[in-house]
């Protein structure tokens, strides 16, 4: 573990190489786990005033759930995340051309509005977590349905951070992931990384 700023990080952001391959996993990650994606409390303001923008591009099944019973849910430890249905798929997960997509990215990627997706969504599979409401963790989750990223990105020499480098950006700015890169460069040059 590496101590930067207000940051625990785990080696794994550095030694695994990843990039998602979305033709090979097919997005299993918008409907497979315990729960949903969680959600930073300013997440759920920011989703519920895009809504009406979001819908058009959901499934229209989980519309009527949306409308119905909400977007959100509490997790086992009681925090904030998206709504699955039926214990599976998030609810702003749809198909198409047979890979599951999310709906709130859709909407972005239209201009519909200027909001990607959740920042856990966007760094996945880095998860981060919480010391004493001091220091935030940040660590790789490892998952079985993710091997065709490890497959990809050990073909493209691609670590981990880099390649969540706009997500990394997203949550902790551009100094902490210019100091990622510093880190990267002295692990490497210490044989750190095998």
């Amino acid at each position: 573990m590496i101590l930067y700023d207000n940051t625990l990080i785990s080696l794994d952001i550095f030694k695994v190489k990843f990039c998602c391959d979305l033709p090979n996993c097919s997005g299993l990650c918008c409907i497979e786990g315990d729960s949903g994606a969680p959600l930073e409390p300013e997440e759920t303001d920011i989703i519920s005033s895009h809504l009406e923008k979001i819908k058009p591009f959901m499934n229209p099944e989980f519309v009527h759930v949306l409308d119905n019973e909400g977007f959100m849910m509490k997790d086992p430890d009681g925090d904030f995340c998206t709504r699955c249905i039926e214990n599976k798929d998030c609810i702003f997960s749809y198909i198409h051309k047979g890979i599951y997509r999310c709906a709130i990215e859709t909407a972005y990627r239209n201009k519909e509005i200027d909001f990607i997706k959740p920042i856990s969504c966007h760094l996945y599979p880095i998860r981060l977590g919480k010391i004493k409401n001091e220091l935030i963790t940040v660590n790789y989750h490892e998952w079985s349905i993710c091997k065709p990223a490890l497959v990809k990105g050990h073909f493209q020499g691609k670590p981990m951070f880099r390649f969540l480098k706009a997500a990394l950006i997203r949550r902790f700015g551009e100094n902490w992931y210019e100091e990622m890169e510093n880190i990267y460069k002295q692990l490497k040059e210490e044989n750190q990384l095998q």
